[in-house]
């Protein structure tokens, strides 16, 4: 994994901007630790940072590659999981390798099949290469979009990056938000609209979408979607269908040239993929697999279950790390180290995220990378197979809204007046249901009972999904370490798109498909367990922290937040004790001090990135 930055200008000789180049790729130094490589010439200029992980010795980038008179010249960040296939495909067609890193199997991949190449690849990927011949650059993102690529198209230049603070390091690019990225900070966020970067002139290549950057401007492509299709296998041959794909995809996300371990929750997703793990490494006699888990000091005493977090995790890691003999780290976290994090987690994203959650993730990447460089994570399974509490409540299901933003007229009333007249925060929200609801894919005759559950289903794939794969990626990179999240392998998650929600639900369970998929695979109570989302904290002292900073931010006449929000209602909350509630605003773990963490985030992200809102 790495990070990847350039950009290209027509009109002026490039080779005396190094310097700028060189700034671009150096706020990318979290992703890649280990390495670091820019290329420049008259038109086009490419930066990369490098996470070594397969052939750490070979693969450094930008990787040059010439083909008869033609040259090309590669930046990825990345892992194809098919690279051994493809190697040998290509060598059977005369193709010759000088390294073993999956970076020279996509360049050569694309020298010998140009263009169509994204649509041979399984992994996860953003890249760009530089046809030097044709003076052209083609940019391409995997299918789920788990690794991020923004863009910037504006006054003749094409600017792309990792993350927006690798745009925003370019000279000509500012950090200036309009109606449209207010709405999304305050209205959608910590969320994103599909292709929105939040900041004017930014925005993001879509998933399974790439890109040709000429003289004649951009043209981009969408070369993969979600296809629906009867789905004509009983529940038996689905279940088996579901245990083969993912035990292959786990397997290939496995290989590594560094130390691999794999997040554990106790949870039916992760307890999963450790269970594959500890059973392919058994068979390539790997030795023990290592796991970690996260907690909170003293959430033991302060955990309430609730409908949206039903049980603690400890007894579950703990059943499933004796049961499977692993090498096992937990890590606790103090409120003080999760407060301090939040600024980390905001400098992390270029932008306001999932508070605590945010944070927590943060600190716990950087634990895990002091004895691992790679992580597997159950990250989007309860997207795809339809996990979530609101996939089984009628008034989550007939919102007529993101079913995770329930709590709309809420955040727009914490507005200032005039600001929400000018983004119009309800209607910009129900713009993106309705513009998401209009994509849904849908087959000839199905009855409305199957057509709610499909356009559920979308919505979380495509508009939640994005959310913690963002989350995932940058508080991971931030502490140089690659998360693989085996239930995003576009082979599985077309597969189950098209599974009936009577047989995804089998057994009158959650994510019923899944569990019969594991039979034999889990302990009996492991495969039965209640859902239970990431773990946050419980501990009153992070309410009042948090509390505590809002108050700092709206006690402070030059806080750059107070214009854009309604200070007397903000301050009224937060002096109140209705912040106690469990009720979230944001899908299952946002409720009242991930509010106040969330506005505390906004605040530094205005005030750190010298944000102009116009």
């Amino acid at each position: 994994m790495c990070g990847i930055t350039g950009w290209i200008d027509w009109t002026r000789d490039l080779t005396h901007d190094s310097n700028s180049l060189v700034k671009m790729t150096e706020t990318l130094s979290l992703r890649g630790p280990d390495a670091s490589g820019t290329w420049i010439s008259s038109h086009c200029a490419l930066g990369h940072r490098r996470l070594s992980v397969i052939d750490p010795e070979n693969g450094a980038q930008p990787m040059i590659r010439r083909s008869g008179d033609d040259t090309y010249v590669v930046v990825y960040n990345g892992e194809l999981y098919n690279a051994l296939e493809l190697r040998k495909e290509l060598e059977d067609r005369g193709r010759t390798f000088t390294t073993h890193c999956d970076t020279e199997v996509l360049l050569v991949s694309y020298i010998e099949w140009g263009k169509a190449c994204v649509e041979r690849f399984n992994g996860i990927f953003a890249f760009a290469i530089w046809d030097v011949t044709e003076q052209e650059l083609f940019l391409a993102r995997d299918r789920l979009g788990v690794k991020p690529l923004f863009i910037s198209f504006a006054d003749g230049l094409f600017i792309f990056g990792s993350e927006p603070k690798a745009i925003l390091a370019h000279p000509a690019v500012k950090a200036e938000v309009g109606a449209e990225g207010l709405a999304e900070i305050f209205i959608i966020g910590p969320a994103r609209t599909p292709g929105q970067g939040v900041y004017k002139d930014i925005t993001e290549l879509l998933p399974g979408q790439c890109a040709t950057v000429n003289r004649s401007g951009i043209r981009k492509t969408k070369y993969w979607s979600l296809e629906t299709i009867p789905h004509e296998e009983d529940v038996d041959t689905t279940a088996e269908h579901v245990r083969e794909l993912l035990k292959d995809t786990t397997e290939r996300q496995l290989v590594s040239d560094v130390p691999v371990g794999t997040l554990l929750s106790g949870g039916l997703d992760s307890s999963a993929l450790t269970t594959l793990a500890v059973r392919y490494y058994e068979q390539t006699g790997q030795g023990n697999v290592h796991t970690y888990s996260v907690d909170y000091a003293d959430n033991d005493k302060h955990f309430t279950a609730h409908a949206f977090q039903p049980n603690s995790d400890a007894p579950w890691i703990e059943r499933m790390t004796s049961h499977l003999d692993t090498i096992h780290h937990p890590i606790q976290f103090d409120t003080p180290e999760l407060v301090a994090a939040l600024r980390d987690a905001t400098l992390a994203r270029d932008l306001p995220g999932m508070a605590d959650v945010d944070a927590s993730l943060l600190l716990f990447c950087r634990e895990i990378k002091k004895g691992a460089t790679v992580a597997i994570s159950g990250e989007a399974a309860d997207e795809i197979f339809g996990g979530y509490p609101w996939f089984h409540r009628e008034e989550a299901l007939s919102a007529n809204t993101f079913p995770w933003s329930l709590a709309s007229s809420m955040r727009a009333d914490l507005l200032a007046p005039d600001v929400a007249a000018w983004i119009k925060p309800l209607d910009y929200i129900g713009d993106r249901y309705a513009s998401a609801i209009a994509e849904v894919p849908h087959l000839d005759g199905e009855s409305e009972t199957v057509r709610k559950m499909r356009k559920m289903s979308y919505l979380n794939i495509t508009r939640f999904m994005p959310t913690l794969l963002d989350r995932k990626d940058r508080m991971s990179m931030a502490a140089g370490l690659e998360v693989r999240v085996p239930f995003c392998d576009h082979r599985l998650v077309q597969y189950v798109w098209n599974i009936p929600w009577e047989i995804k639900t089998a057994g009158d369970r959650e994510k019923g498909i899944l569990r019969r998929a594991l039979k034999g695979v889990l302990p009996e109570d492991v495969l039965t367990r209640k859902k239970s989302p990431y773990p946050k904290t419980h501990n009153p002292n992070y309410l009042a922290a948090v509390k505590g900073l809002l108050l700092d931010v709206l006690n402070d006449p030059s806080s750059p937040l107070l214009p854009l929000i309604n200070l007397n209602k903000v301050r009224e909350l937060a002096e109140s004790d209705s912040a106690k509630s469990n009720i979230p605003w944001f899908g299952q773990l946002m409720s009242g001090p991930q509010l106040f963490a969330y506005l505390y985030q906004v605040n530094v992200w205005l005030k750190e990135y010298g944000v102009s809102v116009k």
